[in-house]
């Protein structure tokens, strides 16, 4: 029984930790994002080939714009080919007729350095999640969802690291950013179902009665979060190309030139925020102070997305705030599941025989 706790501990406190970095990361990509650095470093994984990037333009050679566009460009070409081979001709074609896809970015010290952290970061959740796979070695046969749970989100981030090249090397191509983003959130809901499963014992509710369908409501706020976040960073990507194309200038006119997106997230804003107060009642009928505890975060994490959107719409896009809007964007939806996953397991059928549990 001890060596059963003492491993549930252990990989809790891991799975927290690396859950806490991921956020953290999501943060780092999207000051990346906000101060334009994303082609800090021209290549993956190395940064202007070396693993310690320049810090001046004199250690480059005067021909390293044509050397590394060039680079990348055979590069995108082998991907087109891969692509097209397994059907998505589409995608293939928006690699070469994205508009900067022909264009490199100047050496800029502080960018590049800004893209090397955001990369150690990612670097140091492959570690953590490798921890992980690890700590969850113990639970392969009393709970093998927790083992395999820990090695789909190890591979997952090998893959996210792979993605990431061709993020580079496609020179930010709005198709891969959002999957990026997508597929963040997926290993963020599969790290706080398996740290939370390892102690669901602990949430088996004795007497308590599911109340109305409050599982449904949150899957419901669940998923809109998650097309609120994925259409947040096509709506920012939006803002990239108009950037783009007034040469960064003229912020406060940027928005009158987005699309459709950015008017369809800031309006389903609104649903978002009545349902998930819709929400905080149904779950306030249950009596579980847990759930509301959880619940009560959620409306504090609306409060500020709603402070941040109005600073973004009225005050011209600042850039300290585009970060802080996605990252509060991610909280949201992680408090979410972790309501959705608490709610299942103290309502979950079977309470007096643990092992009917799946």
């Amino acid at each position: 029984m001890g060596s059963k706790s003492f491993s549930t501990k252990r990989f809790r406190r891991v799975g927290v930790l690396t859950i806490a970095s991921v956020y953290f990361l999501i943060l780092v990509g999207g000051i990346v994002r906000s101060t334009g650095s994303g082609m800090g470093c021209p290549d993956w994984p190395k940064c202007f080939g070396s693993w310690v990037p320049p810090t001046s333009l004199s250690q480059l050679p005067p021909d390293y714009l044509e050397v590394y566009k060039e680079k990348r460009i055979q590069k995108n070409e082998r991907i087109g080919q891969l692509l097209q081979n397994l059907g998505f001709t589409r995608v293939a074609k928006e690699i070469f007729a994205h508009p900067s896809q022909y264009i490199e970015t100047e050496f800029n010290a502080t960018k590049t350095w800004i893209e090397y952290v955001n990369r150690l970061v990612g670097v140091l959740i492959g570690f953590l999640i490798f921890l992980t796979v690890l700590y969850a070695i113990p639970f392969f046969k009393s709970d093998p969802k927790v083992f395999w749970g820990a090695l789909l989100s190890f591979l997952l981030v090998a893959f996210q690291g792979w993605l990431g090249s061709l993020v580079v090397s496609t020179n930010l191509l709005p198709e891969m950013v959002t999957l990026h983003m997508a597929l963040a959130l997926v290993l963020l809901a599969l790290l706080i179902y398996i740290v939370e499963r390892v102690h669901r014992e602990q949430l088996w509710a004795n007497v308590q009665a599911p109340s109305g369908n409050v599982k449904g409501l949150i899957a419901t706020v669940l998923v809109l979060t998650f097309l609120q976040v994925i259409l947040g960073t096509q709506v920012r990507e939006e803002v990239d190309m108009v950037s783009f194309n007034l040469n960064n200038l003229g912020r406060e006119s940027w928005i009158d030139q987005l699309g459709l997106s950015f008017y369809v997230h800031r309006s389903a804003s609104i649903l978002v925020v009545l349902l998930n107060v819709v929400l905080f009642y149904a779950v306030k009928k249950t009596g579980n102070q847990r759930l509301l505890c959880i619940t009560k975060g959620v409306l504090g994490v609306i409060v500020i997305e709603i402070l941040l959107g109005i600073i973004l719409s009225y005050l011209a896009l600042p850039a300290f705030a585009q970060p802080l809007h996605l990252v509060f964007g991610t909280i949201l939806f992680g408090l979410q599941f972790w309501l959705l996953i608490t709610y299942y397991y103290t309502y979950k059928p079977y309470q007096a025989s643990p092992e009917l549990v799946a």
